[in-house]
């Protein structure tokens, strides 16, 4: 079994706590890794470009010249790809980018990248996250006592996610705030160190 340090808001050590080895000491998989991070860039793609293809431009009610005895091509509307202002071949329309992943690879995606941050010892656990008023340097000295400063992730339970906690987090650059249910691969891997809260 895996031990980790349980901190409280000062920095000090309250006990030690069992991590799973089934989730935080598994070897990485970068491969499950780099579709979840793909995956989540995907979906947060707006997918609104557009063009108009020939039957959307303006224009083009009638044939541009008779069919025979000019000596030019043939043509039949100036709304044609191959005219000026002429509509767009094969051009984009709004699509969703977001694909699926199986279940079981989305779990495997976060244990590996659990057992990453306990590796390499950015893993760091404690009590919980709750302040009795909404004050960004309490927050920024509760960071500074577990040595989390810089780019940090909060992971907490959705009880431990309270209106004061929100509020002493969010002018803070570089500390993101959330919920268990909510933590994603690409969040984690984004931020430096992983402050998790007991309760999560």
């Amino acid at each position: 079994m895996k031990k980790v340090e349980l901190l409280n808001l000062k920095g000090e050590k309250v006990k030690d706590i069992n991590l799973n080895e089934e989730i935080f000491g598994i070897t990485p998989n970068n491969a499950v890794l780099h579709d979840a991070i793909i995956l989540t860039m995907a979906s947060l793609r707006q997918g609104t470009h557009k063009t108009k293809n020939r039957s959307e431009v303006s224009g083009g009610g009638r044939k541009p010249w008779r069919q025979k005895g000019t000596g030019r091509a043939r043509q039949g509307s100036i709304n044609a790809p191959q005219w000026r202002h002429g509509g767009i071949v094969f051009g984009p329309t709004p699509r969703s980018y977001a694909f699926k992943l199986n279940r079981k690879v989305k779990q495997l995606g976060l244990k590996s990248v659990l057992s990453y941050k306990v590796q390499e010892e950015k893993f760091i656990a404690v009590e919980t996250v709750k302040f009795e008023e909404a004050k960004t340097k309490n927050f920024l000295s509760f960071l500074a006592n577990i040595k989390a400063e810089g780019k940090a992730i909060v992971v907490c339970s959705p009880e431990e996610l309270t209106a004061e906690a929100v509020l002493s987090a969010r002018n803070i650059p570089g500390v993101f705030l959330t919920p268990v249910n909510n933590a994603s691969v690409y969040e984690i891997l984004c931020y430096d160190k992983m402050v998790v809260t007991e309760g999560a």
